[in-house]
């Protein structure tokens, strides 16, 4: 084994994956919003809810393509760079990456074609059927690809047999519990996600004094949305770091930047992990809180690094870090939506700029809780790449060479940049540009009973034509 080779294996996964994870993540809450859009033009009858069923319906489409190509990627470097999980692994993370492909994949690729060509060859019931399926074949794909990397976390229903890992019992495997808190959690990230999407877009339409019925939409929906899942994603969110604690007590450790056994354990707020003397420099810590939130308890016993011999011992610094950067962008983001939506009530955020500047400028809080969140689950499980079973070292191709990881690694980096380039660069323009149709709205407090209500100077209006206006 090449341990550059490693190495370089390691960051191209880590970078391919990075990239990864945004679209997806992206396309899971906004499948989600295309379906209640266009529930409510069912239902209301406005135009303004097809308007942005059409506007968003594209930009779902660029990242759904984005997802696929850079999807298609990490099948391949399992069995590149790989081989050996590949081998050992493959009784049960194929079919489980197979069921991804003929459940979720095929209802968003069929549906999808349906959403893009058929408005007006299908009824309106159907259509509105065909953009549930593509939000649930989106769901579909996280189930199977989190019931697949929870499987890596947590091994069970598997005998090893031969020197390959077997499914004994599938029912062990896809109920796993560990899946049915690591599930939702990534689910109501994505919802998350896309909420801050929609409502920074509406935030920026209003100070730009563009689309004023659209944006009111998107800022309220949005901001109503997070102010809801908000709290149900920190209490799954606790939830995963229960099964952390009780499975993975090495990645609980350096999570928490404890080095030495403590009853009761304190929590580390901030500090810098210092792995040659096992102690945090700079730390502020609050007693007992550490046993209260991994135990539930004010006496409880929590462990320390040094219960475990250094080859066992995750990286410290990376899911110390990124665990709290997490935390941050959820509290920020709560912060934002609960203000935001108070606000929105009492009808004062759309002169509220410095809020409509916060919430415009949140819409990167997301994804970078996700990436964060995702990479204190995989750099905390090191050094394994199956939990307690198959080393990550132990796992890559024995054959492969450095210059050949570097240059795989080198082109990834030249095609992804070149490609998701044009492709952000092309969402940009259809949220500059905006919904390409406006549609009539009266403002807030007009009545059929004074017509001169209507004469609102911030209203803007325009033509909407297959509304009869």
């Amino acid at each position: 084994m090449d341990a550059t080779a490693l190495l370089l294996s390691r960051i191209q996964f880590g970078f391919t994956i990075s990239f990864h994870i945004i679209f997806p993540a992206f396309t899971i809450g906004l499948a989600a919003w295309l379906t209640v859009l266009e529930a409510m033009h069912m239902r209301t009858g406005r135009p303004v809810y097809q308007a942005l069923f059409e506007f968003w319906l594209k930009i779902f489409g660029v990242a759904f393509g984005m997802g696929v190509v850079s999807g298609v990627v990490m099948g391949f470097q399992f069995g590149t760079n790989w081989s050996v999980l590949s081998k050992m692994s493959g009784p049960i993370q194929g079919p489980l990456l197979s069921y991804e492909t003929f459940t979720a994949f095929m209802l968003e690729a069929s549906f999808f074609g349906v959403l893009v060509f058929g408005r007006k060859r299908l009824p309106p019931r159907f259509y509105l059927f065909s953009t549930a399926m593509v939000s649930l074949g989106t769901t579909l794909s996280a189930f199977w690809i989190m019931t697949n990397n929870s499987w890596m976390q947590v091994p069970v229903g598997y005998v090893l047999q031969n020197g390959y890992f077997v499914p004994d019992d599938w029912t062990k495997i896809i109920f796993n519990s560990v899946v049915w808190s690591r599930f939702p959690h990534m689910l109501l990230a994505a919802y998350l996600t896309g909420a801050f999407c929609v409502a920074a877009t509406g935030a920026w339409y209003v100070l730009r004094g563009d689309h004023y019925a659209e944006s009111r939409v998107m800022l309220r929906m949005g901001l109503f949305l997070a102010a809801l899942l908000i709290p149900v994603q920190l209490v799954f969110g606790h939830l995963v770091g229960d099964y952390v604690h009780d499975y993975q007590p090495a990645k609980f450790a350096a999570i928490e930047g404890r080095w030495h056994d403590e009853q009761p354990a304190s929590e580390v707020l901030i500090g810098l992990p210092d792995p040659a003397t096992e102690s945090n420099k700079y730390e502020i810590k609050v007693p007992i809180l550490g046993s209260i939130i991994a135990s539930s308890s004010l006496t409880s016993k929590e462990v320390g690094l040094t219960d475990f011999v250094l080859q066992d011992r995750p990286p410290v610094l990376i899911p110390f870090v990124t665990f709290r950067i997490m935390v941050g962008c959820g509290l920020i983001m709560l912060v934002f939506a609960w203000f935001g939506s108070y606000l929105s009530i009492k009808r004062r955020l759309r002169r509220n700029r410095a809020m409509l500047w916060a919430i415009f400028l949140s819409f990167p809080l997301p994804f970078i809780a996700i990436l964060t969140g995702w990479y204190v689950a995989e750099v905390g499980r090191q050094p394994w790449v199956v939990y307690g079973l198959l080393r990550t070292a132990d796992a890559v191709t024995p054959f492969l060479t450095a210059p050949a990881a570097m240059t795989s690694l080198v082109l990834f980096g030249a095609v992804y940049l070149f490609i998701f380039s044009f492709g952000t660069f092309y969402i940009y323009r259809l949220l500059r540009a905006g919904p390409t149709r406006l549609v009539v709205e009266p403002p807030h407090g007009a009545s059929p009973n004074r017509p001169m209500s209507l004469a609102d100077p911030e209203l803007i209006q325009s033509t909407y034509p297959s509304a009869g206006e």
